[in-house]
């Protein structure tokens, strides 16, 4: 349990030389405990072969944890409290190793709006909660990320470049909001905005979407102050 949690603590894959040093295990003890941790599903090598990071079984007790009973309650409170205000579907998503996994939703009670319930996943580079994520990230992180992960094109307004979506995200990480401008989806405008944990790290980002009938991108971001306070009060419940 110490070297899951050190592992999540460091908010990027790290070695066995450095668990090993936050430790203070011996070498051999380390790289046995992280052998038995990745068969069993609770890590995962890392892209450079050297490192490790939380593996899927690891994501989904992280996922059953943040579900539980009385934090979700709060959590759908203050969704429902900002769906409410702004009149827009707004959803809680998590980073996950192929995309952003919506954890939870509360829909709009427009009769026109997108069906994207929670649990589906939705790629890093075309949406409001994957570019928020990926902005969060360091450089190195990032570019190997980007190495090895597919800009496929979902609209005609898709970023598939590498420099074109590193300059998005530059954009993003400055102003603290990220957007979705039918990038997506046609037709479908979004904005997010990062849920931090009690370290400062990205840990979710909370998004609104609707489609572009309705005011489109503009309407959406005349809301990021009601946004931010929703995502202020769900940091809060991190700390509870």
């Amino acid at each position: 349990l110490l070297l899951l949690e050190a592992v999540v603590s460091a908010g990027v894959p790290i070695t066995p030389s450095v668990i090993g040093e936050s430790l203070g295990l011996p070498k051999p003890t380390v790289h046995r405990l992280i052998q038995t941790a990745v068969a069993e599903g609770f890590l995962q090598s890392d892209i450079d072969g050297r490192s490790y990071g939380p593996g899927p079984r690891l994501r989904s007790l992280a996922l059953g944890t943040l579900s539980s009973q009385r934090v979700r309650t709060e959590r759908l409170r203050v969704l429902g409290q900002l769906a409410e205000e702004v009149g827009e579907t707004c959803n809680i998503a998590l980073p996950d190793r192929d995309g952003m996994v919506y954890l939870d939703r509360v829909e709009t009670h427009w009769p026109l709006r997108i069906q994207l319930p929670a649990g589906s996943q939705v790629p890093f580079h075309c949406t409001a909660s994957g570019k928020m994520y990926l902005s969060s990230l360091y450089a190195g992180k990032l570019d190997r990320l980007l190495k090895s992960y597919p800009l496929e094109k979902c609209t005609d307004r898709t970023l598939v470049t590498a420099d074109a979506l590193k300059k998005e995200l530059l954009l993003t990480a400055k102003r603290g909001f990220a957007t979705d401008d039918q990038e997506f989806m046609d037709g479908m405008a979004a904005i997010a905005v990062a849920i931090r944990g009690p370290q400062g790290r990205l840990v979710s980002t909370l998004s609104l979407h609707a489609p572009i009938q309705r005011g489109g991108l503009a309407r959406l971001q005349e809301q990021l102050e009601p946004l931010r306070a929703a995502a202020g009060q769900l940091e809060e419940l991190l700390t509870e």
